[in-house]
């Protein structure tokens, strides 16, 4: 029994499997707030108890604020992140989705064809950039898509359990930003990324004996840690010296 193709709620191309190949939106519908039932994608109301579909929009208004936020706070970690990845031309952006213009001629790309860790990275640029144009509402879309991209992960290293830790906290999620910041000092109590997760974090909480213990933890574990030449830490290099500038400033 073939199984008819539905449509992607995000980019609208036909939908065979559990994701989008296009733009890897998940293919489940959502459901009702208030009686669980199936709402068809773009609803406004519950076609069966008749109530609002207001859980979205809350969501998006409340990332929206986080965003704005963070935003004030990553600035200059996300412009050091974005520099460290060169000036060259730019990849279409997923979906196209957050473009100059809103709309492109240019077909999606399909990202069936990417591994997990491509699709992982991919999406997480994507968030990145969305976060510092302060753009809810492509974070909104790409947010969850690159989480769920992190999840399908067969090997998950230092680096990627970093990238994943930055969208939790572009988009608010504190607890599981710091959880993650939690495994990667586990598996390497000086490991720098730790200490960085854990001072933005801070910073966004305006937690100031926290910031100041993760600057402090930093600069005592850094001379170590560069010295170990670690990969995740050439491709991040920007961010390293940018924290390690506001550690010292800290510290004096």
């Amino acid at each position: 029994m073939t199984t008819p193709a539905s449509t992607c709620r995000a980019c609208g191309a036909a939908v065979t499997g559990k994701f989008c190949n296009q733009c890897g939106t998940a293919a489940a519908p959502g459901g009702c707030g208030a009686c669980g039932a199936p709402m068809t994608p773009g609803a406004r109301f519950c076609h069966r108890c008749g109530s609002p579909a207001v859980a979205a929009s809350g969501r998006q208004e409340r990332t929206a604020w986080f965003i704005a936020g963070a935003a004030v706070v990553l600035a200059v970690a996300v412009v050091a992140y974005l520099a460290g990845r060169g000036t060259g031309p730019q990849v279409p952006a997923m979906a196209n989705a957050g473009n100059a213009s809103g709309r492109s001629s240019a077909p999606p790309p399909d990202i069936s064809s990417m591994s997990p860790r491509e699709r992982f990275d991919r999406l997480f640029d994507r968030v990145l950039r969305a976060a510092e144009a302060q753009s809810a509402d492509t974070v909104t879309m790409f947010a969850p898509m690159a989480l769920s991209a992190y999840g399908q992960l067969d090997q998950v290293d230092q680096d990627a359990r970093y990238h994943a830790a930055m969208i939790h906290l572009v988009v608010g999620e504190m607890a599981q930003s710091k959880a993650k910041a939690d495994t990667i000092l586990a598996e390497n109590p000086k490991h720098l990324f730790g200490f960085i997760i854990r001072g933005e974090v801070a910073e966004q909480e305006n937690d100031t004996a926290a910031l100041k213990k993760a600057y402090a933890d930093f600069l005592a574990a850094f001379d170590a840690e560069t010295k170990a030449a670690r990969q995740e830490y050439r491709e991040h290099q920007p961010v390293l010296d940018d924290f390690r500038n506001r550690a010292l400033a800290n510290a004096q």
